[in-house]
């Protein structure tokens, strides 16, 4: 029962959990990391109700394309070894390399945080990884939210959800419509698991009883399974500027076998060598822990290949010297031929 002092007492947002004062100063933590983010275009700075930018005006007949994606049960491990300085550049990653195989450069980013109780320094170690990815890919980190709600998640556990729109003029888009049997497929190495298959990775590791801190191929085992995804933004735009690309795929959840069929005309198929890569030590480690499949490996996993890119022949040796240069490892691992009776649009032989 409430005495009269209680029904008198003045209660406050803080005292219910949230703490504006805590969101102002992780705004001012994060304005110098987006500010290197930034691009001519940008109207205006962090902070406002809504973020403007301008089309730049080199393209002729500008098309925007938009994408939105979040980290998945990566962000487990993040928790787990409180790691939380690059999680944010996998956000990053999964945007923006979602819409340019579309040919769109992106513009600019936005980022969505939620936790239950606002820790400054995690967030503002998160939010600076997302800069660094805006960074790799060119873009502008031009806002976002940062939510705090009590109850919703655990304590040092949060949410993240990214936002990337970009730009590709109307004639250069790419859609796939001109993929052709004995088309090149070349596929670009990744960093790691990317963001993708962590749910299996986790229940791997946990089967496994691996320490975090153990050497793995020259490395701490925590830093190899939290690779943040590579960004392929700078070096495949310099790519679509020397040249036409056919098709392009991020592989991403569903793996090699599930993503390339989304850039491929009815009836093609990729047929990929298997033998024209090594398999990286991680995904050899977790297909030993699992006794997992191969059809299953490169259904759940990009297996060592983040992106894969579909040229005429004539080009290929011309492209793989232009990735090469920006820094990109690139294999042909398959052609493009036509699909026979009841087969997969893409089979990894």
């Amino acid at each position: 029962m409430s005495t009269p002092s209680d029904q008198n007492t003045s209660i406050t947002y803080r005292d219910a959990g949230v703490d504006i004062e805590a969101g102002d100063a992780l705004v001012e933590q994060i304005k110098p990391f987006a500010k290197r983010t930034m691009r001519p275009e940008v109207l205006g700075g962090i902070g406002g109700f809504g973020s403007l930018f301008a089309v730049p005006k080199k393209f002729k007949e500008p098309i925007l394309v938009s994408g939105t994606d979040g980290v998945g049960t990566k962000l487990k491990l993040a928790f787990e070894l409180n790691k939380h300085d690059t999680v944010g550049i996998d956000l990053v990653a999964m945007s923006v390399n979602d819409i340019l195989v579309q040919g769109a450069e992106p513009l600019f980013f936005l980022d969505y945080f939620a936790c239950g109780k606002l820790e400054v320094g995690t967030a503002a170690s998160v939010i600076k990884g997302i800069a660094q990815g805006c960074e790799q890919a060119g873009c502008a980190l031009v806002g976002g939210e940062t939510a705090e709600m009590p109850g919703m998640y655990p304590a040092g556990e949060y949410d993240l959800a990214g936002f990337a729109v970009g730009c590709v003029d109307k004639a250069n888009l790419i859609d796939g419509s001109t993929i052709a049997e004995g088309d090149v497929v070349l596929g670009l190495a990744s960093s790691g698991a990317h963001s993708n298959g962590y749910s299996l990775i986790r229940k791997l590791i946990e089967k496994s009883g691996i320490d975090f801190a153990s050497d793995f191929h020259g490395k701490p085992f925590k830093d190899v399974v939290m690779a943040p995804t590579k960004i392929y933004v700078k070096s495949l735009l310099a790519l679509l500027e020397a040249m036409p690309v056919k098709g392009m795929a991020h592989i991403t959840g569903g793996g090699i076998t599930e993503n390339v069929p989304r850039v491929l005309p009815e009836g093609l198929t990729a047929e990929i060598q298997a033998s024209s890569w090594t398999l990286p030590p991680l995904f050899q480690w977790l297909k030993a822990q699992g006794n997992i499949a191969d059809i299953e490996m490169y259904k759940t996993f990009n297996c060592g290949i983040g992106m894969v890119v579909v040229l005429a022949p004539a080009d290929a040796e011309k492209a793989t010297e232009i990735l090469t240069k920006a820094g990109e490892t690139v294999y042909s691992i398959g052609r493009i031929r036509a699909q026979h009776v009841g087969e997969a649009p893409t089979v990894v032989v």
